[in-house]
């Protein structure tokens, strides 16, 4: 369970973060189906429909999944999850994130992360990320933006096998 209900629609800038639906599924493959999106990913064929569809399953079935949304076009660009609410240790994670390839390098990344940590410290002290372990593009840009690795933890993604990953985390006493 989460620590707030429902999940909200997040707005900062040029986009929105809007909880998943069933019926966001064509709209977030388009955003998914290219296979450069998952080139550095443990599952690297996620862009192939029936794979996508159990990603879309387990998104729809965490209760945080959100579509990211352009607000000028308004297009689905990618996707996003906060997961594993732990109040006894007053963590959360964020993760399962991918943006088009439209979007890479222009700040989009920065601007949702930043967006989903200013609203999940108003909860928690620590955040979590779980990051492949050969994906050097979404660890680069995460420790741009303040995180520290901390771990290095073999973890199963909804529906998929065991995967390298590291653990990335933000402390709300460090966050500005």
């Amino acid at each position: 369970m989460l620590p707030f209900d429902p999940v909200p629609v997040l707005v900062v800038g040029p986009y929105s973060l809007i909880p998943l639906q069933p019926s966001d599924f064509e709209a977030v493959y388009a955003a998914a189906s290219d296979p450069e999106v998952w080139a550095q990913h443990p599952n690297k064929n996620r862009y192939e429909r029936s794979v996508f569809q159990n990603f879309f399953e387990g998104a729809i079935q965490s209760g945080g999944a959100f579509k990211i949304v352009d607000r000028h076009t308004n297009e689905v660009i990618g996707s996003t999850r906060i997961y594993d609410y732990d109040p006894e240790k007053s963590t959360i994670l964020i993760g399962y994130t991918f943006l088009s390839k439209a979007y890479w390098g222009k700040g989009a990344n920065a601007i949702i992360k930043r967006m989903l940590l200013d609203f999940l410290f108003q909860y928690v002290e620590v955040v979590q990320l779980h990051i492949g372990a050969n994906n050097l593009r979404s660890q680069i840009s995460i420790e741009r933006i303040g995180a520290t690795k901390v771990d290095h933890i073999k973890i199963a993604y909804f529906g998929e096998p065991e995967r390298e990953n590291f653990v990335y985390e933000f402390r709300k006493s460090n966050w500005k």
